[in-house]
């Protein structure tokens, strides 16, 4: 379920870049890479503004390019952070375990707690 929901907002996400590509080429007659670039860009939220939409057509795609393509370009960050966060936390978990199965497996003899010798117990 979880690579399902990834695949689908990875391909959203491109679905997006390539559908900016195309209209800011077809709107503003930009070269394709302008194009993808400025699509980039503003999806980002970075803004160089060294492309600017001049027809209105260009501008009225912008607005609404921006709150859908901001909207998903949100949640692909927000799902990246909570995949970091997960397997930093498994990976904790892991840590915490291992470190707590056996004493004798440490890495050196003063790494296992000292346990006070009985005195009928002959010294190892």
């Amino acid at each position: 379920m979880e690579l399902l929901r990834a695949l689908s907002l990875i391909a959203s996400l491109a679905l997006i870049i390539i559908g900016g590509t195309l209209f800011f080429h077809w709107a503003e007659g930009w070269s394709y890479l302008d194009s993808y670039f400025f699509t980039v860009v503003t999806l980002s939220t970075v803004g160089y503004g060294n492309l600017v939409p001049v027809t209105a057509m260009g501008k009225i795609g912008t607005t609404v390019f921006i709150f859908v393509g901001l909207g998903v370009f949100a949640v692909a960050i927000q799902q990246f952070g909570s995949f970091a966060t997960r397997k930093r936390n498994e990976h904790t978990e892991w840590l915490v375990a291992r470190l707590g199965q056996h004493e004798e497996h440490s890495a050196n003899r003063d790494d296992i707690p000292h346990h006070p010798r009985k005195p009928h117990e002959p010294k190892s």
